[in-house]
C-alpha cells in the first residue's frame, strides 16, 4: 500500500499527518509504530489522522503515540493538525476539530497557531513520592492527558530518562500511567520544561499538554499571571494563557509554531 503523508513539527515535537477523510487507510498499532520508527519508517513522535467529523466540527482528529496506542489529546499535535487542516481547505479564520478531550478550536495569529484547550481537571494537591531513592514533591493535572509535574532548581541536571520513567510507571498513577514533567521557574512569568512522554517512552523536545499543565501549576504555586512563557527542550518558547475564577482554571490557550517539514509517500 502506498501511503501519502506530510511531516510536521511543533516546537520540535514531530508528527506524521495523514488525510484519512475517506477512511481508506487502516491505522492499526503495528503500522503506526512502523511509521514512527526513526530507522525503518518516516520517524515521528506520533501520527495525526484527519477524519470526517461526528459531532459538527470541521474535522475529527485521531492522535496515535509512537507505540501505536491512541491518546486523547496532544497540544503540539493539535497545532500541527490545525495548520494541516487549513491546507486541506478549512477556513483561514478558525478551524474546529473533535478529540476525545472535547472539541478544540484553533486560530492563526502572526504565523503561529493558537489552540483553545479543553478545561483542565483532576488537579491533585502535591504528594511526596519515592522516586529512585529520593522523595520528590509531585503535582498532578490533566490537561487532556494526565501530567505529573516536579519543580526543580536546575532542570538541566535532571535525569529525565530515569526519573521520568519512574514517575510514568509509579503506582500513584496506575493503571494508565502519566506523562512526567520537570520544571524550573526562570521568573514569575517564565518557566523551562523537560518532558518524558507516555507512549513515546522517552524525552521529547516538546509536549503541548505538558507545557499547559506546567504553566497552570506554576500559576497556582507562584501566582504567576497569564500568560506564562514556557521554554521547551527544542529551544522554542510557547505561550499559555488562561483565566482563573475562585481557583477554577478555564479558557486555556496554547500558542506556538507548527511547521511543515516535507511531503512524501511510504510503502506499507
Amino acid at each position: 500500500m502506498q501511503l501519502p503523508f506530510t511531516k510536521m513539527n511543533g516546537a520540535g515535537n514531530d508528527f506524521i499527518l495523514l488525510d484519512n477523510r475517506d477512511g481508506k487507510h487502516a491505522l492499526d498499532s503495528s503500522r503506526i509504530a512502523l511509521l514512527c520508527d526513526r530507522h525503518r519508517g518516516v520517524g515521528a513522535d506520533g501520527v495525526l489522522a484527519v477524519e470526517l467529523p461526528l459531532q459538527g466540527a470541521d474535522f475529527r482528529m485521531r492522535y496515535y503515540n509512537a507505540d501505536g496506542g491512541e491518546a486523547e489529546m496532544c497540544g503540539n499535535g493539535a497545532r500541527c493538525f490545525a495548520r494541516f487542516a487549513r491546507k486541506l481547505g478549512a477556513s483561514n479564520a478558525e478551524v474546529s476539530f473533535e478529540t476525545p478531550a472535547g472539541i478544540i478550536r484553533a486560530s492563526f495569529p502572526d504565523n503561529e497557531v493558537r489552540v483553545a484547550m479543553s478545561d483542565p481537571h483532576s488537579h491533585r494537591p502535591p504528594a511526596s513520592l519515592e522516586i529512585n531513592g529520593r522523595t520528590l514533591e509531585v503535582h498532578f493535572l490533566n490537561t487532556g492527558v494526565p501530567h505529573a509535574v516536579v519543580f526543580t532548581d536546575d532542570v538541566e541536571a535532571v535525569n529525565v530518562s530515569r526519573d521520568g520513567a519512574a514517575l510514568r510507571y509509579h503506582p500513584a498513577f496506575a493503571p494508565k500511567g502519566t506523562n512526567a514533567n520537570f520544571v524550573q521557574a526562570l521568573s514569575p512569568g517564565s518557566i523551562a520544561i523537560r518532558t518524558y512522554e507516555r507512549g513515546v517512552e522517552g524525552e521529547t523536545l516538546a509536549c503541548g499538554t505538558g507545557v499547559c499543565a506546567a504553566a497552570l501549576l506554576h500559576h497556582l504555586r507562584a501566582l504567576a499571571p497569564s500568560p506564562v512563557q514556557v521554554k521547551v527542550r527544542g529551544g522554542d518558547t510557547l505561550q499559555v494563557a488562561f483565566e482563573e475564577t475562585d481557583g477554577v482554571l478555564r479558557n486555556v490557550t496554547l500558542t506556538g509554531p507548527a511547521d511543515f517539514v516535507f511531503d512524501g509517500t511510504i510503502s506499507l
